[in-house]
């Protein structure tokens, strides 16, 4: 039998791999927690701006009331971080002979991130990794069928701010003095088009009412923002009822 006979050079060899090897487990466990630590920052920090949207989704849902409220409501969103401005948008009615009513609504948006919420002719459209959804619908109502009524309610914001908020904790009141304007299109066949960087939202509401959505790009006034253009079926009365609301926007 033979004998091997272990040196001190031998040992020495051993010692250093199992100090390398202890060096490279190290390394591949300071890495694996970097990984670690940068994902749970990623998820915190998505939870966060998905707590932010939601708090002002309901903020605006309960603050900017254009058919429930008539004359002073006042109402508080508050957030994180993020940013709110508001964007010049308008609707438009539209019958066989081309437009019949413009009315600027306007947009009050807010973003963090890839989430936005934004407040347009009265509806409220939650946005998130380039799609959209209708957090509440707009005032738009219409018959199924022809022959019927078509409403079309415009949330017009007529706010006193331009950009507010910042990337650190804001809180904002939001001030309206609400009134009210019918006005009488008479009978014949309409579109309606809404000026809007969600469209998405848009013509899923509009297929809802039975509506055929023609166009979501048409730049009706040049200035770069397409219009979501729906077309009701058939002849019908038409009325446009402008819910003014007078918005001011202030930090609380």
């Amino acid at each position: 039998m033979t004998r091997r006979r272990v040196t001190s050079d031998s040992r020495t060899g051993r010692a250093q791999s199992n100090v390398v090897g202890v060096a490279v487990l190290l390394g591949i466990t300071v890495i694996a927690l970097g990984a670690l630590t940068a994902s749970i920052g990623a998820v915190v920090q998505s939870n966060a701006a998905t707590a932010d949207a939601d708090r002002v989704a309901a903020g605006f849902e309960e603050a900017i009331r254009p058919v429930e409220a008539t004359g002073h409501h006042r109402g508080r969103v508050a957030v994180s971080s993020g940013t709110f401005s508001t964007a010049d948008r308008d609707l438009r009615v539209l019958n066989a002979s081309g437009v019949v009513a413009t009315t600027t609504v306007d947009a009050l948006v807010y973003e963090s991130g890839d989430r936005t919420v934004r407040t347009l002719s009265g509806a409220i459209i939650r946005g998130d990794d380039g799609g959209s959804r209708m957090y509440r619908p707009p005032p738009i109502t219409a018959s199924r069928r022809a022959g019927g009524v078509l409403v079309v309610g415009a949330g017009r914001l007529n706010a006193s701010a331009g950009s507010v908020g910042g990337n650190g904790e804001t809180e904002l009141v939001l001030r309206s003095n609400v009134t009210h304007h019918r006005r009488s299109l008479g009978n014949g066949t309409y579109r309606v088009a809404v000026e809007t960087e969600t469209p998405a939202a848009w013509r899923s509401y509009f297929e809802r009412l039975n509506a055929t959505v023609v166009s979501e790009d048409r730049d009706f006034d040049g200035d770069g923002v397409g219009s979501v253009v729906a077309r009701f079926p058939g002849d019908r009365t038409a009325y446009l009822v402008v819910h003014d609301l007078r918005l001011e926007v202030a930090h609380g």
